[in-house]
């Protein structure tokens, strides 16, 4: 195998390809990555066997072939080359090396062989629609703070995309809860996904798939199974197994008769809780919202650091309220909102509370309080 490919290219498939691939592991040959030049292309293909990413850069090849080199090692030989360099990669079977040159550095690198790398088994995709990357986009990233990190709540490590029944009929809807806040985010149904099974993406799949939507513009091909779900550009595709589980009936959680309405500058209120929840402790994070007549008083009590306690000027004609949030979670939920107010709709002080942006119903997010 020999191929000559432009520096920036070839960084940015290895790293993309390079990410998947877990930094420890027991197997040598997954902390490699697959590369296949043939015609006027290279593929770059990584796995931790759960997530394989393939990544294809146009190149110059002189000789078709397949090796496999350690990721780590050539994505950091690649970003220390100079911008605009042309690389050159050789290998030589017989010593089991590839060789990189680019102007005057010459480095050698050990492969393994292409036959010990495993391949992602295809499968038969039940439903195949595309989607701007500009909405799929939003709906992970909106949703993907509420994502559970407990290991024994499986089923809540991912974010659970599915076919739901919204305002005006049939959305594309993510949801991601960990048991403490929920978010739910709808989009319009992209022509093809009506039939789809729901499924639940795992963290570490939305992580690396945000990489592959940054282009606004850019369709993505999105393709499901019960077991897989694949994610398309026309130079990269990633494929994922989904999480084996039920995800809970979220549903029963999004409070419908809150009635207790305040309205907040949304940016101005996230600094608020920042500022107060300085003195907060550490194992607690409590903030009290006490709610007045067009005025809240955010406060924090800590025995052990100290008092503080912030007045906003909000929209807000209900009866006397005070609760208590945990002040991390405040800050991202008020994080996600894109307009200027972010809106809670109140119970009482010990039920779910409720957060949109203005009177869009698209985004939704609910957080349980705690005693303060």
């Amino acid at each position: 195998m020999k191929f000559s490919i432009e520096r920036g290219a070839l960084l940015k498939a290895v790293a993309q390809a390079q990410s998947v691939v877990e930094r420890r592991n027991t197997i040598p040959i997954l902390a490699n990555v697959l590369i296949e030049a043939e015609g006027d292309s290279v593929q770059f293909r990584a796995t931790d066997l759960d997530i394989e990413v393939v990544d294809r850069a146009p190149a110059m090849v002189e000789k078709a072939g397949a090796t496999t080199v350690s990721a780590m090692t050539l994505n950091e030989i690649v970003r220390k080359l100079p911008d605009g360099a042309l690389v050159t990669l050789s290998d030589n079977a017989q010593v089991g090396r590839l060789s990189i040159e680019a102007g005057r550095s010459n480095f050698e690198l050990a492969t393994l062989p292409r036959e010990d790398f495993p391949v992602m088994a295809s499968s038969e995709y039940a439903t195949n629609f595309s989607a701007p990357a500009a909405v799929l986009r939003r709906l992970f990233d909106k949703a993907k703070f509420a994502i559970s990190t407990e290991e024994t709540r499986y089923y809540l490590n991912g974010v659970y995309l599915h076919v739901a029944d919204g305002e005006s009929g049939k959305v594309l809807r993510c949801v991601a809860t960990d048991g403490h806040r929920l978010a739910r985010i709808d989009a319009l149904l992209p022509e093809g996904a009506e039939g789809m099974a729901g499924v639940i993406v795992p963290r570490k799949t939305v992580g690396e798939m945000r990489k592959l939507l940054e282009d606004d513009e850019m369709q993505i091909a999105v393709s499901v199974s019960e077991t897989k779900v694949r994610f398309a550009t026309p130079d990269i595709t990633m494929t994922s197994k989904v999480i084996d589980g039920t995800f809970p009936d979220y549903t029963r959680v999004i409070p419908q008769g809150n009635t207790r309405r305040l309205e907040v500058d949304a940016s101005e209120f996230a600094r608020a809780v920042d500022r107060v929840a300085t003195v907060s402790s550490e194992r607690s994070r409590a903030v009290k919202l006490s709610l007045d007549e067009d005025r809240l008083i955010l406060s924090v009590n800590a025995p052990d650091s100290g008092a503080a306690e912030e007045e906003l000027a909000v929209a807000y004609a209900d009866e006397k309220l005070e609760i208590g949030f945990n002040a991390k979670y405040l800050l991202e939920i008020a994080s996600q909102v894109d307009r200027e107010n972010a809106v809670f709709l109140f119970n009482s002080s010990g039920d779910p509370t409720l957060m949109r942006e203005g009177d869009d119903m698209s985004a939704v997010y609910v957080v349980m309080p705690m005693r303060v």
